[in-house]
């Protein structure tokens, strides 16, 4: 069980209050000032390193090492870029490091049309109604998603990448689903002998919404075209980071069936969370437990466990409760909550299947 920790100065919650959560060993955690494409030097990742293992803790994986624009348009200077994504696989497997979440969604990472929603608990949360966003000009989004961050940089959205956001729409303009995996294709193979070199596992994110927004193309969304990935690129070092708060935006996604269909070898990573949908397009985030939401999540704990899996997990984001004010989605207390509800459903899973 790990938690996420964007780094001193970028977090509101510190080292050593992820140790004090009960069965919290590791922390999934980044380089957060750097751009994407640019490269991590050793003694960044060293220092990092240090910082960690000196409050108990272990990183036990990156999230992310941000693929630069150029990597997924498959525009000329891509090699240039992805010769720095190599090197920084190095340094990282050098340092000991040897899973890296990621993801291929293009201009926007992950989309809300709000961040703190109330509830009827007074908690807030992070939520989506495709009818605003279909409202909302995608030049304003980066205003508006600012607007909304409690004063904290958020992860996937870049302040310097989208203040050329026209530029970038122009990037894409003749992007399609079909393009884009072959570009996932070309740099996957570009790296995949150095990370058989460290045995580092890259583990890709599924898209955020689970459908195209504002007409981008997306290709991570369900069951069909992750196993579509996986054999693109046939070898165990490539696989998946198991988010259920994505792939869960689709309800149309088994996600039991999913775990079952890609196996725990090929399942790196996971992510649990739980989202309550209210109609179509509509949902909100909720608390971890089955009952807060529309996953089942002792199910999604059980298939886990039944595949093998044995990679880190985390709890995904969480609700602002109790006052507090964090990063949107990464405050301390609903995610230590997560945390012990998750530690629960698995210690039940495992015991059950050996009576």
């Amino acid at each position: 069980m790990t938690m996420r920790w964007f780094g001193t100065g970028y977090d509101s919650i510190t080292l050593q209050q992820i140790r004090q959560v009960p069965g919290v060993s590791g922390v999934i955690t980044t380089l957060y000032g750097k751009q994407p494409g640019e490269l991590w030097e050793k003694e960044e990742i060293l220092s990092l390193k240090k910082t960690v293992e000196d409050a108990d803790l272990t990183i036990a994986g990156i999230e992310s090492v941000n693929i630069h624009d150029s990597i997924k348009a498959g525009s000329p200077e891509r090699d240039a870029c992805i010769e720095n994504y190599i090197k920084t696989l190095e340094n990282l497997g050098e340092a000991g490091i040897d899973l890296v979440c990621y993801n291929f969604m293009v201009v926007f990472d992950w989309t809300r049309s709000d961040l703190a929603k109330t509830r009827p608990d007074g908690s807030t949360v992070m939520a989506y109604d495709q009818s605003i966003i279909d409202k909302i000009n995608p030049d304003d989004m980066t205003t508006a998603m600012k607007a909304q961050s409690n004063g904290f940089a958020l992860a996937g959205w870049e302040p310097e990448r989208l203040e050329k956001l026209k530029e970038l729409f122009a990037l894409y303009r003749e992007m399609n689903e079909e393009k884009l995996f072959i570009n996932l294709k070309y740099f996957l193979e570009a790296i995949l002998p150095t990370c058989k070199k460290y045995n580092i596992r890259m583990a890709i994110h599924p898209d955020d919404p689970a459908w195209s927004v504002f007409g981008l193309p997306r290709i991570m969304t369900g069951k069909e075209k992750l196993l579509k990935l996986l054999n693109l690129v046939d070898d165990p070092l490539n696989g998946i980071t198991l988010c259920t708060g994505s792939l869960g935006t689709n309800q149309k996604n088994d996600i039991p069936d999913i775990i079952s269909s890609i196996g725990g070898e090929r399942i790196h990573f996971a992510h649990l969370r739980n989202l309550l949908h209210t109609a179509p397009g509509v949902f909100e985030e909720s608390a971890h437990l089955s009952s807060d939401g529309s996953l089942d999540m002792y199910k999604v704990v059980k298939a886990l466990h039944d595949s093998g899996f044995d990679g880190p997990i985390r709890p995904d984001h969480g609700r602002a409760i109790w006052g507090e004010v964090s990063m949107p989605g990464y405050g301390l207390y609903d995610r230590a909550l997560g945390c012990a509800y998750l530690l629960g459903l698995w210690e039940a899973v495992d015991k059950s299947s050996k009576i």
